[in-house]
C-alpha cells in the first residue's frame, strides 16, 4: 500500500472542501431564475391584463430562454415563471406578492396591472426589496409616498393631461365635458385636467364621475351633447371606453375631439368600433412600429409570438421595463439592491426611447396625445414625438 504524505492528505482534503464549496455555486448558475407575479385571468382587470402585459411577460421569457437563458452577470440562466390568477382582486393581489417575496423567495418580481393593485402592492417591495418596474400605474400618490424599490413606467397624469390640454388650445378648443371613473385613475386624471385647463381661456362645460362597472352612460352623453362642447375627455377604463364610444356614436355625439383613456390604444377598439367607426378618436397612447426600429422589432416578434398585436401604449412599456430588468441583471446579477440603484441612476435606452427615473417616476418620455388613423394609432402630439400630424375635426361615426 502507498502511503500518503501528510502534505498529500492536506491537499487531498483541500481540493475535496474545494470541490464541495464550488459545487453549490454551479447549481445556482444551472438554476432557473424564479420570477413570479400575480395577473389577472378573470375578472374586470382581465382586458387590460392579457392585452397591455402578460403577453409581454411570456414574450421575454420565451426570447430569453430561446437564446439559452437571462444573462445573469455573464452566466445564461432559464426563466421560470411563477405566476398566478389575482383574479381581478386587491386582496389576492397582496396575498400573493406577500407569499413570492417573504416564503417563496423568488429571484425577481414583475408588476401586475392596473393602478390600484400597484398601489397595494407597492409597500411590499420597499418592505422585500424587490425592484419593481410597473408598466400600467398611473398614480402620484405612488410618486408621492417615495418608495425607493418603486418605478412608474407611464407617463403621470399631469404630463398627459398637459399634452392633452396643450393640444386642444392650439387647435381652438373652448370647451371641454369631462367623466371620470370614481376610482384612483380618474380621480387623479381628473384633477390633473381641471389645474392644466387652468388660466388657458378653455372652460369645463361638465364634469361628471360614474362608478366602476356602470352598464349606461347615455343619460350623461345626452346631457353634455346638449351642450356642445368642442371637445369630450373620458378617463375610462376599458370597458367604460368602448361603452362610452359605442353610445356616443348611437346618440349621434360627435364632437371635434372625442379622447378617452385606457383602451383607446388596444388593437380591441378599432376591431369593436370598426376602424372606419374608430377614425379620429383620441386618447392615451406613446408609441406604435413607426417610432423606433426596437419598437418595429418588437411589435413584430409580439404579433408571430402571441398572434395579436401589442396596445399603442402600455404594452410599449411593458416591454421597456423588462428591457431595463434584462440590462441591469446582466450587470449585476441577482442583486436587488444593485438592480434598484442601477434602476434609479441610469438612462436606459428603449423602444420608447430615453427613460430615466427622478424618484419613482420616469422623466424621459413625454406626455403624449395619440389618434387613430387608417387603421393605426398614431402619435399626434406632442409635434417633437409625432408619427402622424393631427387630424383636427373628427369625422362622424361610422
Amino acid at each position: 500500500m502507498v502511503q500518503k504524505t501528510r502534505r498529500q492528505v492536506i491537499q487531498g482534503a483541500a481540493a475535496a472542501l474545494g470541490a464541495a464549496s464550488f459545487a453549490p455555486q454551479l447549481m445556482a448558475q444551472a438554476a432557473p431564475v424564479r420570477v413570479g407575479y400575480a395577473m389577472a385571468r378573470t375578472g374586470p382587470w382581465t382586458g387590460g391584463a392579457q392585452v397591455s402585459q402578460e403577453p409581454n411577460y411570456l414574450l421575454w421569457a420565451e426570447q430569453q430562454n430561446a437564446a439559452g437563458g437571462l444573462d445573469v452577470k455573464g452566466v445564461k440562466r432559464k426563466i421560470e415563471l411563477i405566476s398566478s390568477d389575482d383574479r381581478s382582486d386587491t386582496e389576492t393581489v397582496v396575498r400573493t406578492y406577500e407569499k413570492l417575496m417573504g416564503s417563496d423567495k423568488v429571484d425577481l418580481v414583475l408588476a401586475p396591472w392596473g393602478s390600484g393593485a400597484n398601489f397595494a402592492v407597492a409597500p411590499l417591495a420597499n418592505r422585500f426589496g424587490y425592484p419593481f418596474l410597473a408598466p400600467t400605474a398611473l398614480s402620484r400618490r405612488l410618486i408621492e409616498m417615495k418608495l425607493p424599490y418603486f418605478f412608474l413606467m407611464l407617463q403621470q397624469p399631469k404630463p398627459m393631461c398637459d399634452a392633452l390640454v396643450d393640444m386642444l388650445k392650439a387647435n381652438g378648443v373652448k370647451t371641454i365635458a369631462v367623466i371620470y371613473t370614481d376610482e384612483l385613475f380618474g380621480l387623479e386624471n381628473y384633477a390633473a385636467l381641471k389645474v392644466a385647463v387652468q388660466g388657458t381661456g378653455m372652460s369645463l362645460v361638465e364634469e361628471k364621475s360614474f362608478p366602476t362597472g356602470t352598464k349606461d352612460l347615455s343619460p350623461v352623453l345626452r346631457s353634455i351633447k346638449d351642450k356642445n362642447p368642442d371637445a369630450f375627455v373620458g378617463f375610462t377604463y376599458p370597458p367604460d371606453t368602448i361603452l362610452a364610444s359605442r353610445q356616443a356614436k348611437e346618440i349621434g355625439f360627435n364632437p371635434k375631439f372625442f379622447y378617452a383613456s385606457v383602451g383607446t390604444a388596444f388593437p380591441l377598439y378599432k376591431n369593436v368600433m370598426t376602424p372606419a367607426g374608430a377614425e379620429g378618436v383620441i386618447g392615451m397612447g406613446s408609441w406604435n412600429s413607426k417610432t423606433s426600429a426596437g419598437a418595429k422589432a418588437y411589435f413584430d416578434a409580439h404579433v408571430k409570438s402571441q398572434k395579436k398585436e401589442p396596445d399603442r401604449w402600455a404594452s410599449g412599456a411593458a416591454w421597456a421595463s423588462l428591457e431595463i430588468l434584462t440590462a441591469a441583471v446582466q450587470k449585476h446579477g441577482l442583486d436587488r439592491k444593485a438592480i434598484r440603484d442601477y434602476v434609479a441612476g441610469t438612462t436606459h435606452k428603449t423602444i420608447l426611447g430615453d427613460i430615466k427615473f427622478v424618484g419613482s417616476e420616469n422623466v424621459g418620455t413625454p406626455g403624449t396625445v395619440s389618434q387613430w388613423q387608417n387603421g393605426e394609432f398614431e402619435v399626434v402630439w406632442p409635434p417633437k414625438v409625432a408619427t402622424a400630424k393631427l387630424n383636427t375635426s373628427k369625422p362622424a361615426w361610422k
